[in-house]
């Protein structure tokens, strides 16, 4: 008589629990994430911090310096559900140090392609496009990562821990690249941060990653033969669920407002408040950002451990994302002074990083096995939809006449998100066949 199988949801969940970091590993692993999402960044804005100092160099006007600062979404847009779906299959860490090796020999020979030739603005383009390519891979095989190898009840602070990354590459590029670009020229920013990121990933791949097992992976991903035998995404099943499309929706709003505020705050403080430090409001909102980050993420696991639900949680964590960081948003617009505006812009950026701990890990939750593509389905979208709100809200200012239009708009957007998760949100499985029990 032939021992009783599994049915293959159960045993693709112990195989699951089987995958999950140790502690010391986990605790590795998100020190590592965290500065290879700071080197990101730190690559990301190398470009905008030099792009005056460049523009003189090689005679760029606002509209060639504007096309090569936007071009780095041209590309981002498009290889986030690749990127996604390349973690599901071969593992996110090797998809993030795949892309990261790329990203960071690009960075560094930055100012050997600019001195290429004479087509400066074709060759500085066309790398911008080639690092967002890049980059864009990198969230998306993060989210898979950390889905596949995280415990449900350490994935808010893991998640937030790593993302607060983007905060810190920001603040270390804006602060450190000012320095450099002073003393040494705007060459010196890329060699740095290029530099940085190889040396990261020569440490991922010496130290953290099994050598054999990421040179199979590679080779498997060359030849284009399969490597798990669950890489087929439920396309079908996971868009029947209203709880996949509040998720689509929430992230799609929260990277929206996102990306309208970090494109018009520095303009709306120049105009507004024009005999002020502009360190004071490029810097404080992004000092408050880290330690809300780690925050959020804390006090969501600490809620889950206490007992309360899963998607309860979930849901708090929208609201103050969401929500609360909205009110704050609308009173920047009525409002003349400027400690108040810094204070209102400082807690609304630092609220919205509650979203990690919320939205964020909620794609976790609904679709473990295949986290990274439906990331990036979402994130695809926010990023759109982000470049659809920046250039609506410019509109918006110049038709009215009035900040407060824009801030109306963010609180908006806000508002159909949050109210989209809370009706629809949940926690429950989707990417397995059989129902599970709601969390």
């Amino acid at each position: 008589m032939q021992p009783t199988r599994p049915p293959p949801d159960q045993a693709r969940g112990e195989a699951a629990e089987d995958a999950h970091w140790s502690r010391p590993e986990c605790q590795a692993w998100t020190g590592t994430l965290l500065l290879g999402t700071c080197l990101l960044y730190c690559a990301r804005v190398s470009m905008p911090i030099c792009t005056a100092s460049m523009s003189q160099d090689f005679g760029w006007n606002k509209k060639e310096a504007g096309m090569v600062l936007s071009s780095f979404f041209w590309g981002y847009c498009l290889t986030q559900v690749a990127g996604g779906h390349l973690g599901d299959r071969i593992g996110g860490e090797k998809v993030i140090l795949l892309s990261a090796s790329a990203w960071g020999l690009i960075t560094a020979a930055t100012p050997l392609l600019a001195h290429l030739g004479s087509a400066h603005l074709l060759f500085m383009t066309f790398s911008r496009i080639l690092t967002g390519l890049l980059q864009g891979v990198y969230f998306p095989a993060l989210t898979s990562l950390l889905s596949q190898r995280v415990r449900e009840s350490e994935r808010a602070f893991t998640y937030s821990t790593v993302g607060a990354g983007s905060q810190v590459g920001t603040l270390v590029t804006g602060a450190v690249g000012s320095l450099l670009l002073d003393w040494y020229g705007w060459p010196s920013v890329f060699y740095l941060s290029g530099g940085l990121t190889l040396l990261w990933a020569c440490y991922v791949y010496r130290y953290l990653l099994s050598q054999q097992e990421f040179v199979r992976a590679l080779d498997a991903l060359v030849r284009g033969l399969p490597v798990s035998r669950h890489t087929r995404v439920p396309w079908r099943q996971l868009f029947r669920k209203p709880s996949v499309w509040a998720a689509i929706f929430s992230q799609l709003s929260s990277a929206c407002s996102f990306f309208v505020l970090l494109s018009w705050l520095p303009t709306f403080f120049r105009e507004t408040f024009p005999s002020s430090q502009g360190w004071v409001f490029n810097v404080v909102p992004w000092l408050v950002a880290v330690p809300a980050s780690l925050f959020s993420g804390l006090l969501s696991d600490h809620l889950i451990s206490q007992g309360y639900r899963t998607i309860a949680v979930r849901k708090f964590m929208q609201v103050m994302g969401l929500g609360l960081s909205s009110v704050f948003v609308l009173c920047l617009g009525h409002t003349s002074s400027f400690c108040k505006s810094v204070f209102f812009v400082s807690a609304s950026i630092g609220l919205q990083t509650f979203n990690h701990s919320g939205i964020s890990v909620n794609i976790q939750d609904l679709a473990p096995s295949c986290a990274g593509v439906l990331f990036g389905v979402a994130n695809t979208a926010g990023a759109l939809a982000g470049v659809v709100g920046v250039g609506l809200g410019g509109y918006l200012i110049e038709t009215t006449g009035s900040w407060a239009s824009l801030f109306h708009l963010v609180a908006a957007i806000n508002s159909l998100g949050l109210c989209s998760f809370l009706l629809f949100g949940k926690a429950q499985r989707v990417d397995l066949g059989p129902a599970h029990q709601d969390l």
